[in-house]
């Protein structure tokens, strides 16, 4: 019996993620809640005839705090697609003002309601919210580093479809076999494809330039989706996928299924220092920075470990130069997040 909260349920990744949370034979109950219609798409959903048990939470008013609570009690995952889309000529880092007060307040109450929930957190920037995350639940006293993710899956499914049109390998086939590690956002991204030797062996033969267009478009696939529409939406539908995706790794774990039996794991954007191994490979590998994408395997819903890609798997002299970049985007972001809470009541 697993209960499942979506925060942010009655938006554009929130409503198709809801759907595919309903549909997981491992979810008995299903808690949506956002500030409007959380209502109307519960009812919509528990019309679906699968057995997890629906319901939707709204206040009725500014002051009613309620709704969170009757959402997150008793819950075991939390997935928090909260906050405003990104909008033309926005980066991530536009979002972060809006975003961060919505993400502070959310994992407050999470901390103060449900202490013991693994928390995904998909709001962007998530490489700044998830560090606001985790500084909330420091000052409350409920930090558990190993319930708290970053979810950055959608690179790797957007590596994982790009370079199998590359190389003319069905994208699913890749998933395990090709990794993707740093942050979530913009050059903060690096994909890894050297990662098995039959992928290897492929890639080997791409052109330069088409290496780099693979890497742009893996980076700021965002932009891409922003301009199909037209500005008037951006990556709900894929991401809504991407996020169901890791969650369902997550309750699949708490079903006592093991992450690391398919190849190499899916990406996490994790806090190394309460990770173990995690303090030790940051100082080496990556100048103390303490938010990090990496490979987790998980255990009844904790982080068990993480694969050190640095040790396993072969990374190239370009990939080493984007994990430099990358690092520099994310020492500015972490800082931006931890500030934010360290000035804030809560």
């Amino acid at each position: 019996m697993v209960k499942v909260t979506v925060c942010g349920a009655a938006g554009g990744i929130g409503q198709p993620l809801s759907l595919l949370l309903k549909l997981n034979p491992a979810v008995s109950e299903l808690a949506l809640f956002d500030i409007v219609n959380a209502k109307g798409v519960a009812a919509d959903l528990s019309h679906i005839n699968t057995p997890a048990v629906v319901t939707g939470h709204q206040p009725a008013n500014k002051e009613d705090k309620t709704a969170i609570v009757d959402a997150l009690k008793g819950t075991d995952l939390v997935v928090i697609p909260a906050g405003v889309p990104r909008k033309p000529g926005m980066t991530r880092a536009d979002l972060f003002n809006i975003n961060a007060s919505i993400i502070r307040d959310l994992v407050a109450n999470i901390g103060r309601t449900a202490p013991n929930a693994a928390i995904l957190i998909i709001s962007n920037p998530v490489n700044a919210t998830v560090p606001i995350a985790a500084e909330v639940l420091k000052k409350l006293g409920v930090f558990n580093p190993g319930k708290l993710f970053g979810v950055t899956t959608l690179d790797s499914v957007r590596a994982e479809t790009f370079l199998g049109e590359l190389i003319n390998v069905n994208p699913s086939q890749l998933q395990g076999r090709i990794s993707v590690v740093g942050g979530h956002s913009g050059d903060t991204i690096v994909p890894l494809i050297n990662v098995t030797p039959d992928v290897s062996a492929k890639v080997a033969n791409i052109s330069k330039a088409d290496y780099d267009k693979f890497v742009n478009r893996v980076q700021f696939g965002g932009d891409e989706v922003v301009k199909a529409k037209n500005g008037a939406g951006s990556a709900t539908l894929s991401m809504a996928y991407a996020g169901y995706r890791f969650a369902a790794g997550v309750l699949n774990s708490l079903g006592g299924a093991s992450t690391s039996s398919s190849g190499v794991p899916d990406s996490s954007y994790v806090y190394l220092p309460g990770v173990p191994g995690g303090k030790e490979f940051s100082a080496k590998y990556l100048n103390g920075v303490d938010f990090f994408s990496v490979p987790i395997v998980l255990e009844n819903g904790v982080i068990k470990s993480f694969i050190n890609p640095f040790e396993h798997m072969k990374i190239t002299q370009k990939e080493q130069e984007l994990v430099k970049v990358a690092l520099g985007g994310l020492e500015k972001s972490i800082e931006q997040g931890t500030n934010f809470v360290k000035g804030s009541k809560l």
